[in-house]
């Protein structure tokens, strides 16, 4: 999947403690597909710039773990992002990783020029469904905003290029309250309509709540924007983003945004936090049966590393738990993964092993 650049954690039982016991329920899809947003939604909200280098091998990581969908980076001006402000360094970095894709985040035909400048196959692009946090992030209104998209879309599809059309606000808005379904619905169905190819529904604040969801996604279904184009975007503000993912599962949403340890939230939304967590969100699936192809031990193993970098604990409760239990099993597949890694970050700083 990778090139040898990365060492992965070794494959195997993590062992009774990082498993959990599997219980199917009546009703859910057999897979769900992570989109793991950790290395730009995570990345982009850290007050100190993470190192290119350090970002590079995140997403190898991630990769190695089993994620087939990391979003790299965004195109984004500097000036708004700039702990993303190293794209055009990173993305030639990731190309030797195989059978991934990795999007990229794009605001407008500049950063479509961007992205595409440096071969990449899967674009997004971000709006809103109120008007207060399209004025505020996008500094134009709701329709200004969707005629901006309308040149980027369809000139990615020209391209032969995927879409993906983020839709914040979708529950609520710190300035407007709550955001009547139907004017969620409106502005997902234009966003659709420009061409996007598939449509990912953010709680940007955390406020929704499993009967909120199932109403919007029955809303949507009623104007014909089926669950096989909709992906959802979960914070965790009230501790809701599992329950509201069940949720989505049981109106056949097979693609899910988590954040690896649960980073991440919204720069332009204060009161958002972390995203949830993609280890959290693969315990609970492997718990229901459901396949995601993502090796849990390597992904929290991964998470550890990264904290490691960023100077504080993961918030995600299954990386507490799992990186706990492993140092109370010294022989865990979990506690040889951390060591693996270590012993490559040793190897890659010798003068000999530099790329």
């Amino acid at each position: 999947m990778t090139s040898e650049r990365t060492t992965a954690p070794e494959a195997g039982h993590p062992g009774p403690s990082a498993l959990p016991m599997t219980v199917p329920s009546p009703g859910l899809p057999a897979r769900v597909r992570i989109h793991e947003v950790g290395a730009r939604d995570g990345l982009q909200n850290e007050k100190a710039t993470v190192p290119t280098a350090v970002k590079a091998e995140f997403v190898h990581r991630l990769a190695a773990a089993g994620l087939s969908t990391v979003e790299a980076t965004s195109f984004v001006h500097p000036k708004w992002v700039p702990q993303l402000a190293d794209a055009e360094e990173l993305f030639p970095q990731l190309q030797d990783i195989e059978g991934v894709h990795l999007p990229v985040l794009v605001p407008n035909e500049r950063g479509l020029d961007r992205a595409l400048a440096l071969g990449a196959r899967r674009i997004a692009v971000f709006g809103s469904a109120t008007e207060t946090f399209a004025r505020r992030n996008l500094n134009r209104t709701v329709a200004e905003s969707l005629a901006m998209f309308e040149p980027v879309v369809a000139r990615a599809k020209d391209a032969g290029v995927h879409v993906r059309g983020y839709l914040s606000m979708c529950f609520g808005d710190p300035w407007e309250g709550p955001v009547p379904i139907g004017q969620v619905v409106r502005v997902a169905k234009e966003l659709t309509e420009l061409g996007c190819d598939e449509l990912s529904l953010g709680d940007t604040i955390g406020v929704a709540t499993p009967g909120h969801v199932d109403a919007l996604l029955t809303g949507l279904a009623e104007t014909g924007v089926g669950a096989d184009m909709i992906g959802v975007h979960f914070h965790d503000t009230y501790g809701q983003a599992l329950s509201n993912t069940l949720a989505a599962l049981r109106h056949g949403v097979t693609t899910v945004d988590a954040s690896a340890g649960g980073l991440g939230g919204c720069p332009y939304a204060k009161s958002a936090t972390g995203n949830l967590a993609t280890e959290d969100l693969v315990w609970m699936l492997h718990g229901l049966g459901i396949e995601t192809g993502v090796d849990l031990a390597a992904l929290t193993a991964t998470s550890v590393w990264l904290a490691g970098h960023l100077g504080r604990p993961s918030p995600s409760r299954t990386v507490r738990a799992l990186a706990g239990a492993a140092a109370d099993q010294p022989e865990s597949p979990l506690r040889a993964a951390g060591r693996q890694q270590q012993t490559s970050e040793a190897h890659k700083a010798a003068p000999e092993n530099e790329e």
